[in-house]
């Protein structure tokens, strides 16, 4: 089940759910939750959204599906992991569903850490500190139908993947590996 759900069925899980968020956002938190080391719950909207009365998804909803695929793609060998994004809409619309998506992931990544700070790699420290310059921008800075704009923000997005993939890495998989050898 490595497959998300498509944007429109989790957006409209979100909002049947009273969720108040977005699929970019929901996907960005859940992924920086999961990436942090928090735990792939039922619950997960509560806890990534910070707001314990937050309903759980029924089983096999989208919402619990976006969980399951998550996990999936963020352990995956191959490197299947891809952002939940709309292809709809404007290029502005687009950086905004981009830059949205990265705000997200440093919220998740915070709620999953906790108090501790998890131990990083230097790769893993420079990725953390360019997704939060990237959380910053804005999509005033992108045209419609400029292909020079479509073809950054398509690195961008490669970018965030790679940068999502080596925090999963230090903060999931070294530690995986570390409990194997204790």
């Amino acid at each position: 089940m490595t497959e998300l759900p498509s944007v429109n069925d989790v957006n409209q899980a979100s909002q049947a759910a009273g969720l108040g968020a977005n699929a970019a956002e929901l996907h960005g938190g859940l992924c920086g939750w999961l990436s942090a080391g928090g735990a792939p719950v039922r619950e997960w909207p509560a806890r990534v959204l910070a707001d314990d009365s937050l309903p759980t998804p029924v089983e096999g909803d989208a919402l619990d599906r976006l969980l399951g695929a998550s996990v999936a793609q963020l352990e995956d060998r191959d490197f299947a992991f891809e952002l939940l994004l709309s292809d709809a809409g404007d290029t502005a619309a687009q950086a905004d569903a981009l830059f949205t998506w990265a705000r997200a992931f440093l919220g998740g990544f915070g709620l999953g850490a906790g108090q501790q700070r998890p131990t990083l790699s230097e790769e893993g420290d420079e990725a953390l500190n360019d997704l939060a310059k990237l959380a910053q921008a804005s999509s005033e800075d992108f045209e419609s139908g400029n292909d020079d704009d479509e073809d950054a923000l398509a690195e961008i997005e490669e970018f965030i993947r790679v940068a999502v993939l080596i925090l999963h890495g230090d903060c999931v998989m070294a530690a995986r590996h570390r409990q194997r050898l204790n």
